[in-house]
C-alpha cells in the first residue's frame, strides 16, 4: 500500500489524492503540518532534501516527491495518460504551465490567505502582483477551454487534475470565478467524474 505525506489543504498534494481516488489504489495519508515546519525536520529533510509536501513512499521502490512526477507514475498505462503522442504532448503542455504560471500565482496567494491567515491588507502590493498574474493564467486557461469539456483528447487526464486542484479554489486566493464560463464548465465536469474526493477529503 502507497503511504502519502501531505498536507491537506494544498493543491499539490490533492493532486496526488485525486489521482489515487481516480484509479481507486489504496493508501495512508500521514499529515505533515507544512505551517508548523513539520516538513523541515531533519527526518522529513533526510526523505526529500527540498522540504516539500506531497511525498509518495512506494512499496519496493523508495520515496517520491514533485506532484507531477507522482501522479505520471501512478497513471503510467491507464486512461489518465493519452495514448496518442501529440495528445500527451499537449498534456505535459498543460501540466507545465500550471506548475510555471498558475500555480505560483494562486497557489501562493491563497497559502498567504487561507494556511497563513494574512489579510489582503497585510499583505498589499504582494498580494495584488499575484492576483494580477493569477488572472492572466486563468485568461489563458479560459481560452484552452473554450468549446471543450476537458483540456486534451476530450476526456478526463492528468492536465484536468493538475490545472484543477488549484483552479476551483481560487476563490480562497481571492480570485472570482465568476468571468470564466469555460472553466467553471470545467470544474463541474471534473466534479462528475467517478471517485471524484474534495480537497479536504484524505
Amino acid at each position: 500500500m502507497y503511504r502519502l505525506y501531505d498536507y491537506l489543504p494544498s493543491g499539490n498534494g490533492y493532486k496526488v489524492r485525486l489521482t489515487l481516488h481516480y484509479l481507486a489504489l489504496p493508501y495512508d495519508v500521514i499529515e505533515v503540518d507544512i505551517t508548523r515546519g513539520e516538513s523541515r525536520t531533519p527526518a522529513f529533510l533526510a526523505r526529500n532534501p527540498n522540504g516539500r509536501i506531497p511525498l509518495l513512499e512506494v512499496p519496493g521502490r523508495g520515496d517520491l516527491v514533485e506532484s507531477h512526477a507522482i501522479i505520471a507514475f501512478l497513471a503510467q498505462g491507464t486512461r489518465l495518460i493519452p495514448d496518442d503522442p501529440w495528445d500527451a504532448a499537449l498534456m505535459w503542455q498543460w501540466m507545465c504551465f500550471e506548475q510555471y504560471n498558475l500555480e505560483p500565482a494562486l497557489g501562493t496567494a491563497r497559502f498567504w490567505l487561507k494556511s497563513l491567515g494574512h489579510s489582503a491588507a497585510e499583505l498589499g502590493e504582494r498580494l495584488i502582483e499575484k492576483h494580477v498574474a493569477a488572472r492572466s493564467a486563468l485568461a489563458v486557461l479560459e481560452q484552452g477551454l473554450e468549446g471543450r469539456q476537458f483540456l486534451v483528447g476530450e476526456r478526463y487526464s492528468l492536465a484536468d487534475i493538475a490545472l484543477y486542484a488549484y483552479t476551483h479554489v481560487a476563490p480562497e486566493a481571492g480570485i472570482d470565478l465568476t468571468p470564466y464560463p469555460a472553466i467553471r464548465h470545467w470544474i463541474r465536469n471534473i466534479e462528475a467524474e467517478p471517485r471524484w474526493a474534495p480537497i479536504t477529503a484524505p
